[in-house]
């Protein structure tokens, strides 16, 4: 036999030794060299379909990771949300420096044509929480563009508006709120 041969035959006891030892034998530790060459000829002995099933069970697992963060990733956020939420909800209540809930007769909003009514109902509702909160309106020759004083919610005026431009309703309760900058928010009253 030739030496190479002889050297092959030998390299490959070695490393069916290193896999499967001997039930005789004690374990010896492997070393980098001798694993090298088996893990070259698992890759040479493996079928293409071995290597797209293993590819597909990585794949998989991969998947059922991305999909258990997509789950969780929700709940984190909504939690978070929450935290925002009753952070704001707590500045906001320690800038509360007047709160009150009036009932504000819109009778004379009717007096207007038809086409004017709910428009003039918003100014009705503005001048009434301007005269009863005390809304500072002075304007200033430093100042061209002054902050809003006054802020009317999105749901006192869907509310006014909720029949039309012609019938506005005859009443509102509204809940005006004032902090600590002078700024009065007007929004509707719990309850209606």
């Amino acid at each position: 036999m030739d030496t190479n041969e002889d050297k092959s035959v030998e390299e490959e006891q070695k490393e069916a030794e290193a896999i499967e030892p001997k039930e005789g034998k004690e374990e010896q530790p492997v070393t980098e060299e001798e694993t090298e060459g088996v893990e070259e000829e698992l890759i040479e002995t493996a079928t293409p379909t071995e290597e797209v099933g293993e590819a597909k069970k990585v794949e998989g697992v991969a998947e059922e990771a991305e999909k258990e963060a997509e789950e969780v990733a929700p709940e984190v956020e909504k939690a978070e949300e929450e935290e925002k939420k009753e952070k704001q909800k707590k500045e906001a209540e320690e800038e509360i420096v007047e709160e009150r809930i009036y009932t504000i007769p819109l009778r004379r909003v009717w007096i207007s044509p038809r086409k004017k009514r709910a428009p003039r109902a918003v100014r009705v509702v503005e001048s009434f929480i301007q005269r009863h909160m005390k809304v500072e309106t002075g304007t200033k020759a430093d100042e061209e563009e002054e902050e809003a004083r006054l802020i009317i919610s999105n749901e006192v005026n869907e509310k006014l508006w909720s029949r039309g431009i012609e019938k506005p309703p005859r009443n509102i309760r509204v809940r005006a709120v004032k902090d600590k900058e002078g700024t009065v928010t007007v929004y509707l009253a719990e309850g209606d």
